[in-house]
């Protein structure tokens, strides 16, 4: 596995953790996410010399690092300018700890993703001429 590709890619997280935190709103947070995904399945048919699924799902293990910690850590900005998470955090287990509850659904979502991510390496694999 490639894990200076990974950690190169994982600062696409980095940014869009800092940025969902501070900057961009809720509802066209997954069309940035979409073009990240497909820039980073380009980039690991291009760079990985195979397990272009792995690579793909261990980068948005990766990326769910990143932006747990950002929005664990800048909670209270988050939630300021998310009010639809907050409603929906007040609906979820835990309402008293949101903060416990975004470091246990995190992992669950960077799963999810990892999914999604590693199948579009899969695929970009298959179209990507190395």
């Amino acid at each position: 596995m490639n894990r200076k590709l990974i950690f190169t890619l994982s600062l696409f997280g980095l940014a869009m953790a800092i940025a969902s935190v501070f900057v961009i709103p809720s509802k066209i947070e997954p069309a940035f996410w979409l073009v990240i995904f497909i820039t980073c399945a380009y980039f690991i048919a291009k760079n990985a010399s195979g397990k272009y699924f792995l690579h793909g799902f261990v980068l948005s293990l990766a990326n769910c690092v990143w932006i747990t910690c950002a929005h664990v850590l800048f909670y209270a900005t988050y939630i300021a300018n998310h009010p639809d998470e907050a409603a929906m955090s007040a609906k979820m287990p835990l309402p008293e700890h949101p903060r416990m509850m975004m470091l246990v659904m995190g992992p669950i979502i960077g799963i999810i993703s990892g999914v999604v991510q590693g199948l579009f390496a899969f695929i970009a694999s298959k179209i990507v001429k190395k």
